[in-house]
């Protein structure tokens, strides 16, 4: 064990098996998660390694993870996982503890992400009882194929058409829809798992009913492949994208349909249906509920921003480890011991807001996971469920999902370079986890997109305040932005707000922090409502106007979803110390410290947004940065304990430079001589190129007397 480690993990103001029973919520949880991944881990097959992963061919990469997958249910069905849930694994909490354990990626994700929450959603009864079976005993494999080649974000311009054909025209029985790729830029492109691994899809595509009308975008049950021999049916074609920059055990997909004949009731029929005459039947629901096909997409950003915790707190823990092993520089002029890289404030300040930050993204994920699953419930069970709920969660997922994950890509690659020269090897683990993240920023709406729509809903809430609509204001008020509106009363009302503080211990005040951060995105979002409003006036067109204000509406949506993650982390933290029912007092005090290194880094990031109406002084600003250092200081002793709560195993980092004991040099080189490329004392590029260099003497000089 190295010493550097120990004397850190020693020093911990805190007790970390509570931390660690706090972010797996409980201690029995904690247990149940390492007996999970101790089965993992020592599989006799040996088949979940991930010794070589870093040497493997993509292709080798995605046979690899249909072999892990296959036996991760193998191991489930011998383990019983899933019997409590019906036999549908995927539904058991222990899945999700499983895939975190196998610390790789699997070619069947996309199936119980998107595919089967899609037929719980938007499927009849009928439907679900035949397909459900199917999908978890794993004969039906399925992909949600949205997005096309030329077609992203723009859901309503999606080409590909689903063309009702009634049985008197040579129809199935009952009628069917022909499925078709009209276009090139209508061929799907991008859903996990359609590559080659699903044999059905969920396909998007513009219903075209039995009087000829666009009824716009439906969902469609598409079969691909049989389902005896996986070979491609009549009239489509699927593929494999091709080598990503990372995510490569997944088969990202493209494919076109061609006439593809299907029976009517493969339309997802729930929420609106096409009799057998080709008549379109929109069944009367509430107006929340006819935003259930939105649901699905809210459920996959709400993922990414539970997710964006773990996959910061995983690169902050090697990173961290690392930077307390390495040493640089001497300590004082005898140059007797060298200071640890941990110590240098810039480290610190490149890693300290990202390990804080990790269990703030935890915190809010789990209250958003919490709160859209509830309105999922009250939606599918016919319970009345509010419109603004609906909007509200999504304006929130929007915001945190494009924040979250655009924090934690650039964490994990600010991670990867904190760890200096040896970050750049593929034996750190860091350029591979950053890599396979690097696709969170775009799926599921591009995070230069997002903004949109939340600002969308949110200036509902500015009118709502403008006009003091009442009935609307008591609406909004249990609902995230609905924190917004004492902020937006003041300044739509013309009253001057500052910063109460008046000393820099008052600026430490969490209370206070969260306040100052509410009211920046309060201010941001008049101002963004505003400045499409002045430009409409100037003569620009209402869609000019909008454009003219995106970057605004981008930095609105940044302002708001760090006001969201404090208040979240703040409540959290606050129902934590009145239960104590995971930890303690000094659990409690180190993560204030991080919800205050959290505000007071995003403050400091973003100093002229409080500074530019008055808000906060020149004083206030150098109050910050000095609180900053100061909340550097407080994490600085705890550093290490806090990345071990997090409770990864070596196995599952795969990092030479995390090791939990911290033999960092002896793993690089271990990682190095089992490179295939050492695998002989002489290379393979030696006999016949090199050697015509050395031996054959290909590059001698030899004057010539002329040149050409």
């Amino acid at each position: 064990m190295n010493a550097d480690l120990q004397r850190e993990r020693a020093q911990a103001s805190f007790n970390t098996e509570k931390m660690t029973n706090l972010l797996d919520g409980g201690a029995a949880k904690t247990a149940r998660r390492r007996q999970l991944v101790s089965i993992i881990e020592k599989d006799p097959t040996g088949i979940f390694s991930n010794d070589d992963n870093y040497y493997l061919h993509r292709t080798d990469r995605h046979v690899r993870g249909l072999a892990k997958a296959v036996r991760l249910i193998e191991v489930c069905r011998k383990l019983g996982i899933g019997d409590e849930c019906d036999g549908h694994m995927v539904a058991s909490e222990d899945w999700n503890v499983l895939l975190i354990a196998l610390a790789d990626d699997l070619p069947l994700y996309l199936h119980w992400v998107m595919f089967i929450p899609n037929i719980i959603s938007l499927c009849d009864d009928e439907q679900q009882a035949e397909w459900l079976p199917l999908c978890r005993d794993w004969r039906m494999i399925g992909c949600y194929a949205q997005t096309e080649i030329g077609h992203g974000s723009n859901v309503r311009a999606l080409e590909t058409t689903a063309t009702f054909l009634p049985e008197s025209k040579g129809g199935m029985k009952g009628g069917s829809f022909v499925i078709n790729s009209p276009t090139i830029t209508s061929y799907k492109a991008w859903p996990g798992t359609l590559g080659r691994t699903a044999n059905h899809a969920m396909v998007i595509a513009r219903l075209i009913d039995g009087d000829g009308v666009d009824r716009g975008v439906h969902n469609f049950l598409v079969p691909l492949r049989s389902m005896e021999t996986h070979d491609l049916l009549p009239g489509v074609e699927t593929g494999d994208l091709g080598p990503k920059i990372g995510y490569n055990t997944m088969d990202n997909g493209f494919a076109s349909f061609n006439n593809v004949v299907i029976p009517r009731r493969n339309m997802a029929m729930r929420f609106s249906q096409v009799d057998e005459q080709g008549k379109y039947i929109k069944k009367q629901m509430s107006e929340a509920a006819s935003k259930i096909a939105y649901i699905t997409m809210m459920q996959v950003r709400v993922l990414i921003t539970d997710s964006a915790g773990k996959a910061l707190g995983k690169a902050s823990t090697i990173a961290i480890r690392y930077s307390a092993v390495r040493r640089q520089g001497f300590k004082d002029s005898e140059e007797t011991a060298e200071n640890q890289i941990l110590d240098y404030r810039q480290q610190q300040h490149r890693l300290f807001p990202l390990l804080a930050s990790s269990f703030c993204f935890f915190m809010t994920g789990k209250v958003l996971l919490k709160a859209l699953t509830s309105i999922e419930h009250r939606v599918l069970s016919h319970q009345p469920v509010n419109r603004v709920e609906v909007t509200d969660i999504h304006a929130s997922s929007s915001a945190l999902k494009s924040y979250t994950s655009m924090v934690t890509a650039d964490g994990i690659e600010e991670s990867r370079k904190a760890c200096g020269g040896h970050g750049f090897l593929q034996a750190s683990g860091l350029p591979e986890m950053f890599t396979t993240y690097l696709q969170n920023p775009t799926v599921e709406g591009d995070n230069h997109m997002l903004p949109q729509q939340v600002i969308k809903v949110l200036l509902k809430l500015v009118q709502a305040v403008a006009t003091q609509n009442n009935k609307a204001l008591n609406d909004y008020k249990p609902c995230d932005s609905g924190q917004l509106i004492p902020s937006l009363q003041a300044i739509m009302g013309g009253r001057k707000v500052t910063c109460p503080a008046q000393s820099a211990e008052d600026l430490q005040s969490l209370s206070l922090l969260r306040q100052a951060l509410c009211y920046r995105a309060a201010r941001l979002l008049v101002g963004a409502g505003k400045l499409v409003q002045d430009r409409v006036e100037a003569g620009r067109t209402p869609e000019q106007a909008w454009n003219d204000a995106l970057v605004e509406m981008a930095r609105t949506s940044r302002a708001y979803a760090q006001f969201l993650l404090l208040h979240n982390f703040i409540k959290g933290i606050d129902e934590e110390e009145k239960t104590h029912a995971m930890v303690g007092a000094p659990e409690i005090a180190v993560l204030r410290d991080m919800a205050r290194m959290c505000a007071l880094y995003w403050i400091e990031k973003d100093l002229g947004d409080f500074l530019e109406d008055g808000y906060m002084s020149a004083q206030h600003a150098g109050w910050i940065r000095t609180n900053v250092l100061a909340a550097l200081d407080a994490i600085r002793p705890n550093a290490v304990a806090l990345v071990d709560s997090w409770d990864y195993s070596d196995f599952n980092l795969k990092s030479a430079l995390g090791r939990w004991d911290g033999d960092v040099y002896p793993a690089l080189l271990d990682y190095a001589r089992r490179d295939p490329l050492n695998a002989k004392s002489i290379g393979p590029g030696y006999d016949p190129h090199l050697k015509r260099l050395i031996v054959d003497g290909v590059g001698a000089y030899t004057p010539t007397t002329s040149r050409l």
